[in-house]
């Protein structure tokens, strides 16, 4: 079996985030994948990063969980490198979520299975107990936490994109971007941030950013280096991955993917009371205390991305209005 690898970028994530559930902004196609000497593996053969099972922490997993010696973890099917994605086979799911499944279910002496679906069923499955657990990015909010329990393992980062060659080399707050041509998903939180930042630009007599809005990231790109636009404001994983294997635009800044007044966190969500959030969260810390968490991370070029500790159901993205 042929394995194929694109070069790393140890660069750091897409904010899944909002009341309702709603889809990851779609990811350009990857570009062809070339031999080189290390980096990103993308083939089927994926020789994940394994951790030892922990008695004492198997022990804790409900009764209904364990029975059947698995388990089974949601996925979306969208398809968001480097976050999950089919690998060169085009059949064979892989990604920095499903490694991180398999490091938890390792811990708890489970088989890691997984189900592919649509974002939406992911929290319908995982709602009527069908998924016992989902990977798959999910920010923390107040309103999830009333139907779900989280057990945190990455930020939610955003960052700014600029052609490899742009002169742009900082952006960290809002006059950096007064008078730049900048493009953002319409609807996002990043928009948002964007949004209050040209705000406060304005206010402060400086220019106006010229907004410019792509439905998807591909044409986002296209308009970055053919110059129509000057930087590119998305998830973090996309852009960090896209950097990696295009190596024609880079990365000048990050930002929290809940706003300034909060740091976003990126968690595994189970259902509410199921008993499973706890040893959820006792595997996450066992494998970032052993080593492995960040292997993976830095696997997947979202080193940056790591937290220092697995929390259950911290304070998450404020209630919507309304």
């Amino acid at each position: 079996m042929r394995r194929t690898v694109v070069p790393l970028l140890l660069v750091a994530v897409l904010a899944a985030c909002g009341a309702d559930p709603e889809p990851p902004v779609a990811a350009a196609p990857a570009p062809a994948a070339q031999e080189t000497g290390g980096g990103v593996n993308t083939s089927p053969d994926q020789q994940r990063i394994r951790a030892q099972k922990v008695d004492a922490i198997a022990a804790q997993v409900p009764p209904a969980i364990a029975a059947d010696g698995k388990l089974l973890v949601g996925h979306s099917g969208e398809g968001a490198p480097p976050l999950g994605f089919l690998a060169d086979d085009d059949t064979t799911y892989i990604g920095v979520e499903t490694d991180l499944a398999q490091l938890v279910a390792d811990v708890l002496g489970l088989e890691y299975t997984s189900e592919i679906s649509s974002w939406e069923n992911l929290f319908v499955g995982a709602k009527s107990g069908k998924l016992e657990a989902v990977f798959n990015n999910v920010t923390v909010t107040e309103e999830r936490k009333d139907i779900y329990d989280f057990a945190t393992y990455r930020v939610d980062q955003l960052a700014w994109q600029v052609a490899a060659n742009s002169p742009i080399t900082t952006i960290a707050k809002p006059a950096d971007i007064a008078g730049l041509k900048v493009s953002v998903g319409s609807g996002t939180n990043q928009e948002k941030i964007l949004l209050d930042w040209d705000k406060q630009n304005k206010d402060a007599g400086l220019k106006p950013a010229e907004i410019s809005y792509y439905n998807l990231y591909g044409d986002a790109l296209l308009a970055l280096k053919s110059g129509r636009i000057q930087a590119y404001f998305g998830p973090n994983p996309n852009i960090a991955y896209n950097v990696a294997v295009g190596k024609d635009t880079k990365i000048v800044g990050t930002a929290s993917g809940a706003g300034p007044d909060l740091q976003g966190l990126i968690a595994a969500m189970t259902l509410k009371d199921n008993g499973l959030v706890k040893p959820l969260n006792e595997a996450l810390n066992t494998v970032i205390k052993d080593g492995s968490y960040q292997k993976v991370l830095d696997r997947w070029g979202l080193g940056n991305e790591a937290i220092p500790e697995s929390q259950i159901n911290p304070p998450g993205l404020p209630r919507q209005e309304g």
